[in-house]
């Protein structure tokens, strides 16, 4: 089962609340997107997802965050 959470976050906070997202452990998928809706990023987060993974997808959320000044954060969650 998996329930939806959204934060609406600022550009500057965007990849402080994305690292904080993944190392919370349950989170499954992440979807980041603007103001209007449109879906920039999609970040499918697994268990095996490690190091070498992980630090390409920063870097692109850390170039996002210059495009807009508010975006929301849809967060997939496992409910065990």
């Amino acid at each position: 089962m998996e329930t939806k959470n959204e934060f609406n976050v600022k550009g500057e906070d965007l990849l402080a609340k994305i690292k904080e997202l993944i190392h919370q452990g349950n989170v499954t998928r992440i979807i980041v997107k603007n103001e209007e809706g449109k879906v920039y990023l999609e970040i499918p987060v697994t268990v095996g997802i490690i190091g070498a993974v992980v630090l390409p997808v920063l870097a692109a959320v850390g170039a996002l965050a210059a495009l807009a000044a508010n975006f929301t954060i849809e967060v997939i969650e496992r409910v065990d």
